[in-house]
């Protein structure tokens, strides 16, 4: 698990902006899984011949890859310092090719997808199960649902219904079940946990993902991840500069 400058930690010369005119500055958290995913967009903000404007200030959190690793990380970064929005970025494999390659999407649901049972070979959540209950907080008929529909929409980018799991998956029926089941367009395995955690916390949020790949396609030199991070920072340089 990668944990460089979580915490109260910022990354030196270039996570924090602040506005001198300003008397109440925004602040905003940027996450993802690993600081490959967004390399680009830290390198542009730390080269000076790069106009870069921002007003508000910016943290960035890596917190490792998995449900898990996300949710700690996430909830003791909140627990120190609550900022005003919190940006997630990150890669995703896609369930439907009429998403290309390098597609960059935001996430309105997710499923918390891999927790349950299959019993005589039928998919159960915790739900089905009746041991979690669908409509308790954070969860809207089962799902963590972002409810900040102007910010998505003022953003500009496609939204989506995604799935976390911590397992990729690579057997078609699977991905059938969550296609016909929770209606998920792209798989992440971190996205549940920026949701379950700022939905609990009452942060602001959002969550970019870009497509680097196709479900079940285990072939990488058919992956483009080189051109969805390219693609996925590019918007996220858009998104921050106009906040």
């Amino acid at each position: 698990m990668f944990l460089t400058n979580i915490l109260n930690r910022k990354f030196p010369g270039f996570t924090t902006f602040e506005a001198f005119n300003s008397i109440s500055t925004m602040k905003c958290l940027l996450v993802a899984a690993t600081s490959k995913e967004i390399s680009p967009f830290l390198e542009h903000i730390n080269i000076s011949d790069k106009p870069f404007y921002i007003d508000f200030e910016l943290d960035v959190l890596i917190t490792g890859v998995g449900l898990t690793a996300s949710t700690y990380c996430l909830t003791r970064q909140l627990a120190i310092t609550k900022p005003d929005l919190v940006v997630q970025a990150g890669i995703a494999g896609s369930f439907t090719k009429s998403l290309p390659l390098g597609s960059v999407v935001a996430v309105k649901k997710e499923i918390i997808a891999d927790l349950g049972v299959i019993e005589k070979k039928i998919w159960k959540d915790t739900f089905d199960l009746k041991i979690s209950n669908a409509n308790s907080f954070p969860y809207k008929k089962a799902a963590l649902v972002n409810p900040y529909n102007t910010l998505l929409k003022r953003i500009r980018i496609k939204s989506v219904n995604a799935v976390s799991i911590n397992q990729i998956t690579t057997s078609t029926k699977t991905a059938d079940i969550y296609i016909d089941k929770y209606k998920a367009v792209i798989e992440t395995m971190e996205g549940a946990a920026l949701h379950y955690v700022c939905l609990m916390e009452n942060v602001p949020f959002l969550q970019l993902r870009a497509v680097s790949n196709y479900v079940g396609e285990r072939d990488k030199k058919k992956w483009k991840i080189k051109e969805s991070i390219q693609q996925l920072n590019n918007e996220l340089i858009r998104l921050v500069e106009s906040l």
